[in-house]
């Protein structure tokens, strides 16, 4: 599958900043038509040059001819999204964002934010498992208050204990689990949290100018790291309703999650990795809100020349002061 633009016969893409399909060819917007035809998925449907995919490859760029590809068969029938994130940040915008971030680390490598190297960022879309669940929480701890106070001479204390109860029932809709194994899944928890308000139904058009992946692995494997992170914010919930005890001391806790719902949906991620001396250095920018994660990398000829100009500095102040003093004093 590819869009083309019914007025130039360009390559369509989705642009974030209009919020509408758009041709960098002939700058038409909006005059996408979607194209299809029955070939191998490792043939390009613009020029037919040999693509390399990988398994779980939904979206690519052709290498030949710079064309977005959709495969077809990787977005339909079961593998097909029930919701979609678009993306809000486009590739310029998201430029500025990492400039803007980094600006101030000047022990970078020089090229480290050059065009030349970010020309080399893409915007994918992750798969992502949501899952819904209902929560039970039953609590029992004993809570003590203390109190002290003087009286003539002596001080005294109060201790009062109290047995605590909670019963709670808590909802949660849509905890996102990634299901790419390309994808780390630290830095993709930390990519939250998302808008989910903005989340649509599925269309093959905000593909269109980005690389994705389908699920690789099912719903049912990667339950629980939902039904963890639903129990963590569920025992969070729930230690919120007790307060103002001197100290808790838990006697018993009892969460129980169960699922009500799963959704799969696909989330927009600009993914920009800088090599430095052999080694990688990822950085990860949400593709809605512009979240940003990433390490800068030290250029320590860098640190050793600014080292260099402050102290060549000082000590060209320290001799100019020295000789000031000495036609003072001879005054």
């Amino acid at each position: 599958m590819i869009f083309k633009c019914k007025n130039c016969g360009g390559n369509a893409i989705y642009h974030p900043e209009k919020n509408a399909m758009y041709c960098p060819y002939c700058d038409s917007v909006d005059s996408d038509e979607k194209k299809t035809e029955e070939q191998p998925m490792q043939t390009c449907i613009n020029c037919g040059g040999e693509l390399q995919i990988e398994d779980f490859t939904s979206a690519s760029q052709c290498p030949y001819c710079d064309h977005y590809i959709i495969f077809d068969e990787r977005v339909s029938g079961e593998r097909k999204p029930h919701l979609i994130l678009p993306f809000k940040y486009g590739r310029e915008r998201t430029k500025k964002l990492l400039r803007d971030k980094f600006a101030s680390c000047i022990f970078a490598p020089a090229d480290f934010l050059s065009e030349a190297k970010l020309s080399s960022m893409e915007g994918m879309y992750v798969p992502f498992w949501m899952y819904d669940y209902q929560c039970s929480c039953d609590y029992s701890g004993e809570g003590t208050k203390r109190r002290t106070w003087v009286s003539g001479d002596r001080e005294y204390t109060e201790t009062s204990v109290y047995r605590i109860i909670r019963k709670m029932d808590v909802a949660f809709e849509k905890i996102p689990v990634d299901a790419s194994r390309a994808m780390n899944d630290e830095i993709m928890d930390l990519m939250e949290p998302y808008d989910y308000k903005a989340l649509e139904k599925f269309q093959e058009k905000y593909m269109s100018g980005f690389v994705a992946e389908t699920y690789n692995e099912g719903a049912d494997t990667l339950e629980p790291r939902a039904l963890s992170k639903a129990g963590e914010d569920a025992d969070r919930l729930l230690m919120d309703t007790i307060g103002g005890y001197t100290s808790i001391r838990d006697v018993s806790k009892n969460i129980l999650g169960k699922r009500t719902g799963t959704t799969y949906a696909l989330l927009p991620v600009w993914i920009y990795t800088y090599k430095y001396k052999q080694e990688l250095y990822p950085f990860h920018v949400n593709g809605q809100t512009g979240k940003i994660t990433g390490k800068t990398p030290i250029d320590a000829k860098r640190v050793i020349g600014y080292g260099m100009t402050v102290f060549g500095g000082t000590f060209y102040i320290m001799l100019m002061l020295k000789y000031i003093l000495m036609l003072l004093g001879g005054m």
